[in-house]
């Protein structure tokens, strides 16, 4: 029986045909989306926004008060809102600097490079984004209080744009910084 290119015969004579490897590529995209999706639900559990996600927000609303009171600004904190006379902010999911960070550690985690490098990457991109997001917050509070005619476009639109953007920069840096490192070894 002649072989058909691309296919290997068994011991019993059938054949089949050899699947072609995945691509680099497709293999990234599967694994970000798929420790995305992983993140996001663990996320979306109760208990875990509970007992994390609103603790971490609250120490972002207390480091920003501190920042803020620095600046001038009578801010005061309780949990996880902000308040001066005329104007407060109850600081939520999606304004906390999570996402971004939860995209940045997906993409650092799919990328193929050793293990001591994807937790240099992850940690200089959590901290890259966490210091961001705390410019984020004063600065919209700030506009909250003094510029309220656009903080909605800054809240919104602006700030979460650039944060998104940042994170995704911070990636790209370091895959290709770690792709060279690799490429040279």
């Amino acid at each position: 029986m002649p072989r058909r290119r691309g296919a290997s015969s068994s011991t019993t004579g059938l054949s089949f045909a050899r699947r072609p490897a995945a691509k680099p590529e497709t293999r990234f995209l599967v694994r970000f989306a798929a420790f995305l999706a992983l993140f996001y639900l663990a996320v979306a559990v109760q208990p875990v926004n509970d007992y994390v996600i609103v603790p971490f927000t609250a120490r972002i609303v207390t480091v920003s008060t501190a920042a803020l009171k620095t600046l001038g600004e009578p801010a005061r904190s309780v949990g996880t809102r902000i308040s001066a006379p005329g104007f407060a902010v109850d600081v939520k999911n999606g304004c906390n600097g999570v996402e971004a960070m939860l995209i940045l550690v997906a993409a650092v985690l799919a990328f193929p490079a050793p293990w001591g490098r994807r937790l240099a990457g992850i940690a200089v991109g959590i901290a890259v984004i966490q210091a961001l997001n705390l410019v984020r917050v004063v600065s919209l509070f700030w506009l909250g209080v003094h510029r309220r005619d656009i903080f909605e476009t800054f809240h919104t639109a602006v700030w979460q744009t650039i944060l998104i953007l940042v994170a995704v920069g911070v990636f790209l840096l370091w895959s290709r910084r770690v792709g060279n490192r690799e490429a040279r070894a």
